[in-house]
């Protein structure tokens, strides 16, 4: 009971952490004189880690497993990867990336916490199929793959937005509000600034933009793809043990593998020359579609071997 009562603490403790970094960002951008906005927000975000963290850990110990099998448990860990990416990024100096992890975290960890999914959030028994090993390097691969994923495919929908916007708008002040000043970047000339004409003069502001939005989510996606990778060859092995064979052509497993493509697609487009840029974003902003019905779409179907993930159990 004590065990609970501190998860559902921390749980609304980092719910309610990262609303008030969001509100903190949406108030720098009308009250610039607003004390070292930035600074705070960030230390909002380490604290969110921190709780989501301590969350997870307490969940593991009175569960008596790692908390990566139920769909409660994968959106808190999925909250926890979009923390600890925004961490990794602030080291790096990178607002852009920051800014999408934060409202990534509110979103996920709303969802989690949210009264739609309050029957499922107590632990429960794992059924065999999920008594392995193999849980944690499984699940924990896919589920960080899809937060970096999802992050990079974000910025690369910012990038076509600048790409192709020429009127101001609300979005565009939100990332035009950060500076450049404390951002690190390769100079690494990428080929979306190779098919780019408007490098000098009045666009310049614009085009550093472009090229900090293309160098990180090539780089985050990179990552992604890495894990995704690693997350879908320990799957093929976890699943010769449990059914017998490494590949069934199960919808979650087609999904998956889907989403590997896709996003294949992508980093060969992106090292290509020959392809104009945005034509390499325009791709990872179908992996964001594709992830999501992986991720969400196939278990509320609730068919094949995966079956057994149908809102209630993994989804991973």
């Amino acid at each position: 009971m004590i065990f609970s009562t501190f998860e559902h603490i921390l749980a609304h403790i980092s719910f309610s952490i990262v609303s008030i970094v969001i509100s903190i960002r949406l108030i720098n951008l009308l009250v610039t004189e607003l004390i070292k906005p930035y600074e705070l927000s960030e230390k909002g975000m380490i604290t969110t880690f921190l709780c989501l963290t301590g969350l997870l850990v307490i969940r593991w110990i009175y569960s008596g497993h790692f908390p990566l099998s139920g769909l409660y448990e994968s959106l808190i860990f999925l909250s926890w990867s979009f923390s600890l990416i925004h961490i990794v990024a602030y080291s790096k100096k990178n607002k852009h990336i920051s800014a999408i992890t934060a409202s990534s975290t509110i979103f996920t960890q709303g969802f989690a916490t949210s009264s739609i999914l309050s029957e499922i959030q107590k632990p429960e028994i794992l059924i065999p199929a999920l008594q392995s090993e193999w849980l944690i390097m499984h699940v924990s691969m896919m589920i960080l793959s899809y937060a970096a994923l999802l992050c990079g495919s974000l910025l690369c929908a910012a990038l076509l937005v600048f790409r192709f916007h020429k009127t101001r708008n609300p979005f565009l002040k939100v990332m035009e509000s950060f500076s450049f000043a404390e951002i690190q970047y390769s100079y690494e000339r990428s080929t979306f600034l190779r098919t780019t004409s408007f490098c000098f003069g009045k666009n310049y502001y614009k085009t550093q933009l472009i090229q900090q939005l293309d160098f990180w989510s090539f780089r985050v996606i990179s990552l992604g793809f890495l894990f995704l990778t690693i997350g879908i060859l320990s799957g093929a092995v976890w699943a010769n043990e449990a059914w017998g064979s490494y590949w069934s052509w199960d919808p979650k497993e087609i999904w998956a593998f889907i989403t590997w493509i896709i996003f294949a697609i992508y980093l060969h487009i992106r090292k290509n020359k020959n392809f104009p840029g945005e034509t390499s974003a325009l791709v990872a902003v179908l992996g964001f579609l594709i992830i999501w019905i992986c991720y969400f779409g196939v278990n509320l179907v609730g068919i094949g071997l995966h079956s057994y993930g149908s809102f209630t159990l993994t989804s991973s």
